[in-house]
């Protein structure tokens, strides 16, 4: 098993009058990584889970007088609620059990998708939750269980297949291929086109094939909306929906002059390059493909998120390009420093463009190539 990062932490968070939301996409193993804090360090408590899937367990979930669901948890010292996304009323329920409780009952969800969780909890728990983003596994946690050489040399399977914990148990390209599809029909089909029932489901997949066919690149809503003879509005809410949904991120452009950054066009990535590859219907090895460097960039800007977000490092982050077309790939601002890094699979030596220079004078820059990828997301 694969030590998860967020274990230790989500584990000293227990009792601290708070609710505890663990949230990410499908599969990635939230479920597990609860039972394994709940395993070792409180089976001295009573413990009650309630899973969606479940009639009996929908039916109290539901119950908007919560009496009868009062009685199941009266003398229960954690609450466990998997897939909350899917509970009707669930930020009133959760506010009524935490003012009632407070500190004497910790309750713990998970959920696969930020929509109803946290659109719809951020007013009636604000300061009554902690939320913490699990992302799939990442290197690091690869690392630390099959050691760094192992790590390096998965490198391909990192940007083409990516590691879902299904996916590592499998030892044949087939067998990972086949349950990478039935993970991305779980995630697409069942959450986000099933559960917010969106009525024109070829719509939001061709926009994920038009996105995953130009990550690395910027991305016009107009074009888009064009292409999909829909109008603008659509394409927001759907880029939207699959931001909520964990399947892509936005990766807006540095200005100089702050008020600009809204006006221009971001580029979108994808939260799993698998899934990605999927839509594509391109599962070729980096020999055999055209967009190593697009996968490349996700690859790295993906898990240099991973490793700021579990240590909790605030800052923001960017892309630069000027009119010139010259660019900067990935640029993080803590403060006034400038951080400026350029992708590069293969061994180059780039300059950054004098035009960045002149804007941002006081900035680091550094290449990452296939030699010091690992310092970059370790």
């Amino acid at each position: 098993m694969i030590e998860r990062i967020l274990e230790n932490k989500i584990n000293k968070s227990f009792f601290e009058w708070k609710i505890i939301m663990i949230l990410w996409a499908r599969q990635i193993g939230k479920t597990t990584l609860v039972e394994n804090i709940l395993k070792n360090n409180f089976s001295n408590k009573k413990i009650i889970s309630f899973n969606w899937d479940y009639i009996e367990d929908r039916e109290l979930l539901n119950n908007n007088s919560l009496k009868k669901l009062e009685l199941f948890i009266e003398d229960k010292d954690i609450i466990f609620i998997d897939e909350a996304q899917k509970i009707i009323n669930i930020w009133n329920t959760l506010k009524i059990l935490i003012d009632k409780y407070k500190g004497k009952k910790q309750i713990v969800l998970t959920g696969s998708s930020s929509i109803n969780i946290l659109d719809l909890t951020s007013e009636p728990l604000t300061g009554r939750k902690i939320v913490y983003n699990m992302f799939n596994i990442s290197v690091s946690e690869f690392w630390k269980t099959y050691w760094i050489r192992e790590a390096d040399e998965n490198l391909e399977n990192f940007l083409i297949f990516w590691w879902y914990p299904d996916v590592i148990k499998q030892k044949n390209i087939s067998k990972k291929i086949n349950v990478l599809k039935e993970l991305a029909n779980s995630s697409l089909y069942r959450d986000i086109l099933e559960f917010q029932q969106i009525k024109n489901s070829d719509i939001i997949l061709k926009l994920l094939k038009l996105l995953a066919l130009q990550i690395g690149s910027e991305v016009s809503i107009t074009e888009l909306a064009n292409k999909l003879w829909v109008d603008a509005k659509t394409v927001d809410r759907y880029i939207d929906l699959l931001m909520k949904s964990y399947i892509i991120f936005k990766l807006p452009p540095l200005f100089k002059n702050k008020r600009k950054e809204l006006s221009k066009q971001n580029k979108i990535f994808f939260y799993d390059l698998w899934i990605r590859n999927i839509i594509i219907n391109n599962m070729s090895n980096l020999e055999n493909r055209t967009d190593t460097w697009a996968l490349w960039e996700n690859f790295l800007i993906l898990e240099r998120m991973k490793l700021n977000s579990y240590n909790n490092k605030f800052l923001s982050s960017y892309f630069w390009r000027n009119y010139n077309k010259q660019e900067v790939n990935y640029i993080e601002e803590i403060w006034e420093q400038i951080n400026a890094y350029e992708f590069k699979f293969w061994k180059k030596t780039p300059k950054l463009p004098n035009w960045f220079t002149e804007s941002f004078p006081k900035n680091n820059f550094k290449i990452i190539n296939k030699d010091n990828y690992l310092e970059f997301i370790l």
